[in-house]
């Protein structure tokens, strides 16, 4: 019953931080609830007994979220990080909300599609340990995911040079 009310509390802090993060117009506030969602991300880990991957989320994801901090001061002027009053309008309310309902609808459809629901119920109740999830995420066979990782983080260095870029304006 405990790990139900820890679950629910860490969901809530979850979905209200991504949505707090994605509505807000302040940089800096983004980052600090895209750092709670990534926190909440670690409860869950830590609340099914993955440690490691719980001390891996806060110490790779915590570590990114300061980089952004620091890549959000250097590139943005003073000004901007201090804003003083966010406007909401409504057309954007009503586009997000259309575009959420949208994007809700094509994953119900997917679900009924391919009847992940019911392929779920017959699975066995097999525990699944840590080193197998360990290789298969860094196996190169063919569920492997080695290779998306490393069009990750040629991404996220483009990424950074690109800020590095922008940053540096003569």
């Amino acid at each position: 019953m405990a790990n139900i009310i820890v679950f629910a509390i860490l969901a809530v802090v979850i979905l209200g931080s991504a949505i707090l993060c994605v509505t807000t117009k302040r940089i800096m506030r983004a980052a600090t609830f895209l750092l709670f969602v990534l926190f909440g991300v670690a409860g869950l880990y830590f609340l099914l007994g993955y440690t490691y991957l719980g001390a891996a989320q806060i110490s790779v994801y915590a570590g990114g979220i300061t980089m952004v901090y620091i890549f959000a001061i250097q590139l943005v002027n003073k000004r901007a990080l201090q804003g003083l009053v966010e406007h909401v309008k409504g057309s954007r309310i009503i586009f997000g909300a259309l575009v959420t309902l949208a994007g809700l609808a094509t994953v119900v459809v997917v679900f009924l599609k391919n009847q992940f629901i019911n392929n779920f119920a017959k699975l066995p109740d097999v525990e699944v340990n840590v080193e197998t999830i360990g290789n298969q995420l860094v196996g190169a066979d063919k569920y492997g995911y080695v290779l998306p990782f490393e069009f990750i983080s040629v991404f996220l260095l483009a990424c950074i040079i690109g800020g590095i870029v922008i940053s540096r304006k003569d």
